[in-house]
């Protein structure tokens, strides 16, 4: 397994469409997963998109812990993804804010569908089809979206409110909301 670099907004990897899987069970789709999921773990994100790593591939890689659930779900093992496509299930919208490897220390709120199902083949050729709601919803859409070109600040209804992590925490911290 390798560590691979992550595009950063403004790379154009991260803005142009990926192309389909061709074969989900070809030994380089198998190499790619697991060198995803390594650099996923090493920045300490909840998931990747293969154009973050300059592949222009429809894959994803996430995972969830029970504690971001909700629900009294259990956690979300980690995924990999190929070729997926989400339904929405329900209009409900809920704005929350996002983060993103690519777009480091920066975050900002989003407006993501409450309840999707998504669907996508897995590394041993099966069919994956779930149904997710709240942050598993959100991180299934935010990372599907990279392979469609779009980032997180894209989809914000108002670019003046991204911001600094360390700067949006100190604020809270001081009951300034300005």
């Amino acid at each position: 397994m390798a560590i691979l670099k992550i595009a950063r907004m403004g790379h154009p990897a991260l803005r142009r469409p990926a192309s389909p899987v061709d074969d989900p069970l070809a030994p380089e789709i198998r190499r790619l997963a697991a060198d995803m999921i390594a650099t996923m773990d090493d920045a300490g994100g909840t998931g990747l998109a293969a154009p973050q790593v300059h592949v222009p591939l429809r894959m994803v890689v996430f995972r969830v812990a029970a504690s971001r659930v909700g629900d009294g779900l259990g956690a979300v093992p980690t995924t990999v993804l190929i070729n997926p496509e989400i339904i929405p299930l329900d209009e409900s919208v809920e704005t929350a804010f996002e983060a993103c490897l690519s777009v480091p220390g920066l975050t900002g709120p989003v407006a993501r569908l409450v309840h999707i199902g998504y669907a996508g083949w897995g590394l041993d050729g099966s069919r994956i089809a779930r149904e997710a709601r709240g942050f598993h919803a959100r991180v299934v859409q935010h990372e599907c979206d990279h392979l469609d070109g779009v980032l997180y600040p894209a989809r914000m209804a108002d670019i003046s409110a991204l911001g600094f992590v360390e700067e949006l925490r100190r604020a809270a911290q001081q009951g300034d909301s300005a």
